[in-house]
């Protein structure tokens, strides 16, 4: 007796029976979501839109404020200005930006700001060379730019006000 040959169904035949899809096909149908299920699940949608939108806030918020606070054209604007020479890598530097901010926090934005110039980058480094100082420094800039102190090394938020004030005062006369 002689065997015979099954044949196959054809490949295109084939997709379609396993549910794949294939060139000309339009695939598996896709589950219909009723508006119960949209609903029920509006809450999770709604938090997750926040937690995305609201890192990218974050974001984006301390992006721009890092730039703003690295930007050296600042110095001479007609506010007196804190310049930090920092080095990113050093702890007393990280530990003297904190101090300094947080005295800074203790005073209006529109009195004082705050700058670093990070050695890293050229423009830092040039700036602390044409100082003649190094890092874990405050240079404290009067508003047209004219250098009015040199604070040197680690020092407390306390003693940086004091220094932070008496910085607006002598730019303010009046």
């Amino acid at each position: 007796m002689k065997r015979q040959k099954r044949k196959t169904a054809s490949k295109k035949k084939q997709g379609s029976i396993l549910g794949e899809q294939t060139a000309g096909s339009s695939g598996p149908k896709k589950k219909i979501r009723s508006r119960r299920d949209f609903l029920r699940n509006i809450g999770y949608n709604v938090a997750g839109l926040a937690i995305v939108g609201g890192g990218g806030w974050y974001l984006a918020r301390s992006v721009h404020a890092g730039i703003v606070e690295q930007d050296l054209s600042r110095i001479g604007n007609g506010i007196p200005t804190v310049v930090q020479i920092h080095d990113p890598q050093c702890s007393l530097c990280r530990a003297l930006q904190s101090e300094a901010r947080d005295a800074l926090s203790q005073l209006d934005d529109d009195d004082i700001q705050y700058v670093v110039a990070n050695i890293r980058h050229p423009d830092g480094q040039a700036l602390a060379d044409a100082h003649g100082v190094p890092h874990v420094t405050l240079l404290l800039f009067d508003g047209s730019g004219k250098r009015r102190g040199v604070l040197s090394g680690p020092n407390t938020s306390e003693s940086l006000l004091v220094e932070f004030k008496r910085l607006i005062r002598k730019s303010n006369p009046g």
